[in-house]
């Protein structure tokens, strides 16, 4: 009996090393060439995707664990295999000057440039490709399950986008063509080039601009803040419609002169109309000893923000807040009033105030 058992478990052993051969046997063939990078000497490569510049050794993988160098030549290794597909609202990006109501095809893959503690999504963003289940979802394919569902975008989001570059502008390519929209959520972390590329087919971007001194960045998330703020003033220039995302964390970068200062920023560089979105902390990933944010401090960084002049301030992950509504900047007017991410009116028309006439910035039809 036992050695029947051990026969078993040997068998069980031999079909799964088996089926791990498969899955990462892929050939050559079979992948995409990733895009940004330099051959250099032996067979050694510089990806110049992101910020980290990541210089890769044969048979090795870059920071985000998705671009891999295989004799000279990087390969992203998740091109058309997604591994999180959702319609969403567009308010969950969260988007709230950009088609209000509407539902977006969302799509990610594994994998991630940052190391964020805080991260939501840890799950996929912090794993390998091998590590998760993916579908197979050409380009193509996923504009026309975007179209058959009634979504009136593809979301780039969930993961960084940036880490599955090809793939999303690939398609964002077919889906300007079909008259579907672009949008991303991202953390900024990208180079200038390839970024400028995208901007070509890209409607709408939230950028999680996740605090305002490099000390928190280098930290928290290795990352780095000029980068992302370069990125934020690229997308201005490029006319690509930005929306901020700011998850406050107790402690951490909740600092009252810090977030003053981003506000100064961002009303500086990227103007008064940018919407910026304060989402509330619950404990998460490498940071579940952690209080969630504090209510109170929340409403601080609302008035900090409209004290320095930025028009549409929001707070999320706090149904049930007013803060989750817009009102017109002039007649302080409800004009899209929200509970979580359903709308409850619209007060807009023809991408103004309905009561005032005023020009509300955004993406309306």
């Amino acid at each position: 009996m036992k050695k029947l058992i051990l026969g078993i478990l040997i068998l069980f052993i031999l079909l799964g090393l088996a089926v791990y051969s498969s899955l990462h046997s892929a050939t050559n063939q079979d992948l995409k060439e990733a895009m940004y990078y330099e051959k250099l000497k032996d067979k050694v490569v510089n990806c110049h995707l992101c910020p980290r510049r990541c210089v890769i050794q044969d048979k090795k993988r870059g920071f985000c664990g998705v671009r891999e160098n295989r004799s000279g030549v990087l390969y992203t290794l998740v091109y058309a295999k997604p591994c999180a597909v959702h319609i969403d609202p567009i308010e969950k990006k969260p988007l709230f000057h950009v088609l209000p109501g509407s539902s977006a095809y969302s799509i990610a893959t594994a994998g991630c440039n940052l190391r964020c503690k805080f991260c939501q999504n840890w799950q996929i963003s912090q794993a390998l490709p091998e590590d998760v289940k993916s579908y197979n979802l050409s380009p193509q394919e996923v504009v026309d399950k975007a179209k058959k569902a009634g979504a009136k975008t593809v979301a780039y989001t969930y993961t960084e986008p940036t880490i599955f570059y090809e793939y999303m502008l690939d398609t964002a390519k077919i889906a300007k063509k079909e008259g579907i929209l672009n949008v991303m959520h991202s953390a900024g972390h990208i180079n200038e080039t390839p970024l400028k590329e995208l901007c070509k087919y890209l409607d709408a971007a939230n950028i999680d601009l996740k605090g305002f001194s490099q000390d928190f960045y280098g930290s928290m998330s290795m990352g780095d803040l000029g980068s992302v703020l370069q990125t934020l003033k690229i997308l201005k220039e490029e006319g690509v419609w930005i929306e901020i995302t700011n998850l406050v964390l107790p402690g951490l970068n909740d600092d009252p002169e810090l977030l003053k200062d981003m506000c100064v920023w961002i009303k500086d560089n990227l103007g008064a109309d940018t919407p910026i979105h304060f989402s509330r902390f619950f404990p998460m990933y490498k940071l579940t000893n952690i209080s969630p944010t504090p209510v109170e401090t929340l409403e601080k960084a609302h008035e900090i923000a409209k004290d320095a002049g930025l028009k549409y301030v929001y707070i999320g992950n706090m149904p049930g807040s007013s803060a989750e509504s817009t009102f017109c900047p002039v007649c302080r007017k409800l004009i899209i009033g929200r509970v979580g991410y359903a709308i409850t009116e619209n007060n807009i028309e023809n991408g103004k105030c309905k009561f005032c006439n005023a020009e509300i910035p955004g993406i309306w039809k």
